[in-house]
């Protein structure tokens, strides 16, 4: 892999965020004016009793431009909530808790030491009470980085393992992988909570206004409700699908970059791919069920039930293998 500097990656991964943040509306608009076009076909009649469906375009425009600023609005509030909500948000997912100096000064120590290394400010310190092994940084600024850790890598890793893991975290952060990947969190979330909502929605139609015949005022039935609804699952399912797809933009060598970072820092490669060996071993945080949120860890835990959500998994996933990380490592 060629060498790639931290002011490049910094520069790569600031157009990355600002190409994230044009996308994501462009698909939230583009379904909303395909739900609008679906919902303003009107039945024409060809002159020989038969009938077609045909696009009725001013009535689509004239319902876009009414609908747009009530979902530029909604969808930009939720942003700026949860954008700068970022750490509760992790902190709720994870259950981590800040670790204090006079807790674990053997972890505090380390990230003090390599942060005065490569010259970044001191990040916070944040702790998960699991047994088993991982370690993830988050945040958007100074004021929100931080480091997180469980309980099983401070206790089963020695002092080089855990610099080298550290110093991976710490790359991220000069790299501003977090951002990057915060940004990407809150907009597969909103779609996830977009499709989740169409699909209750159905659900509740089929439950409790199944026997509802009573009519609108054009004169459609209950039938044409539960209709609607399937086309705004199948289209929140495209856009969740695209906004997926954004995570391509993430690249994967991101964790190279990573881990080259980490073995520089701590100045021993060969420790920080003992500790992927271990933590890949028994990674932790298999409880958390948010698979956005799973990205940002050193190794992604085996949190999936059936080979297609696995496959699925890996499919999208923007971590690479970890024996080739290993590897990787093992060639310095």
């Amino acid at each position: 892999m060629n060498y790639v500097g931290i002011h490049t990656q910094q520069v790569r991964n600031n157009f990355k965020s600002l190409l994230l943040l044009i996308l994501f509306p462009c698909i939230i608009l583009a379904i909303v004016y395909a739900f609008l076009a679906i919902m303003n076909m009107q039945e024409t009649y060809d002159g020989y009793g038969g009938t077609s469906l045909a696009f009725d375009a001013m009535a689509t425009n004239e319902a876009f431009l009414y609908t747009v600023p009530w979902v530029v609005g909604i969808v930009g509030i939720w942003f700026m909530i949860s954008y700068f909500s970022n750490a509760s948000m992790v902190r709720s997912a994870t259950g981590a808790k800040p670790l204090e100096r006079r807790e674990n000064p053997r972890i505090y120590n380390i990230v003090e030491n390599l942060t005065m290394t490569c010259g970044m400010p001191m990040p916070k310190i944040n702790i998960i009470d699991d047994p088993q092994l991982n370690a993830f940084a988050s945040g958007i600024d100074e004021k929100s980085y931080t480091i997180t850790v469980t309980t099983g890598i401070c206790n089963r890793l020695n002092d080089d393992e855990l610099a080298g893991v550290i110093g991976h975290e710490l790359t991220h952060i000069r790299n501003r992988d977090t951002r990057l990947l915060i940004i990407s969190i809150i907009f597969v979330g909103i779609m996830s909570t977009a499709l989740s909502l169409a699909v209750r929605m159905l659900w509740n139609t089929f439950i409790y206004g199944g026997g509802n015949r009573r009519t609108s005022r054009d004169g459609k039935n209950g039938g044409s409700v539960i209709a609607v609804i399937l086309i705004a699952i199948v289209l929140a399912a495209i856009g969740y699908f695209f906004t997926l797809l954004t995570r391509f933009a993430i690249s994967r060598k991101r964790e190279y970059m990573a881990d080259a970072g980490g073995a520089e820092l701590c100045g021993n490669p060969l420790a920080l791919a003992s500790a992927l060996r271990k933590i890949s071993s028994d990674p932790g945080l298999g409880q958390v069920d948010r698979e956005d949120v799973a990205q940002l860890f050193i190794v992604k835990p085996i949190a999936f039930k059936s080979e297609f959500t696995n496959m699925m998994s890996k499919l999208f996933s923007t971590h690479p293998p970890i024996e080739e990380r290993i590897a990787y490592l093992e060639q310095f």
